[in-house]
């Protein structure tokens, strides 16, 4: 039996292209310590959370208001011995309309339970996704980390990571 990769589905009453355009900002649901465009085809962007996650992320597909696919170029945790664990690993956003409503399905292809990581980014992943990602959708307003605080410095503590 394969493992499963990390999934989380979101409904909400907003159109995909709502959906699709809170995604794409990744600023206003992951963490305002994003460089770069996160909305462009090809192009790069950079996220931090001080020194216990880094990584580097590409936008390799889009369809408007149906899909966003990117890839994790490089990546870099602090808390286990597999650093890179996420490198040519893929964030995968697919939206559709079921019965007036929009579906997004967010599937993390490579974050499976075999992974070091995979409790900690379970944990992170699920509140940003079924809390930021969906207030910023059904809201207008996301709670991304701040400069260098929110989630992440949460599960910092909760997990006893290392936080440089």
């Amino acid at each position: 039996m394969q493992a499963k990769n990390y999934t989380s589905r979101l409904l909400v009453t907003q159109s995909p292209a709502v959906a699709f355009k809170a995604i794409t900002n990744f600023k206003a649901w992951w963490s305002e310590e994003i460089q770069g465009e996160t909305d462009q085809p090809g192009e790069t962007f950079f996220y931090h959370y001080k020194e216990v996650h880094l990584c580097k992320l590409k936008l390799i597909e889009l369809v408007p208001d149906k899909k966003l696919v990117y890839l994790v170029l490089d990546n870099q945790f602090s808390f286990i011995e597999d650093k890179t664990e996420w490198v040519n690993t893929r964030l995968i956003f697919d939206i559709t309309e079921v019965e007036g409503k929009t579906s997004i399905i967010f599937t993390h292809e490579g974050l499976v339970p075999e992974c070091e990581c995979y409790q900690v980014c379970n944990d992170a992943w699920t509140g940003y996704i079924q809390g930021s990602l969906q207030q910023l959708i059904t809201t207008g307003q996301g709670k991304p980390n701040a400069k260098e605080g929110g989630l992440n410095e949460e599960l910092v503590k909760k997990w006893g990571l290392p936080d440089k």
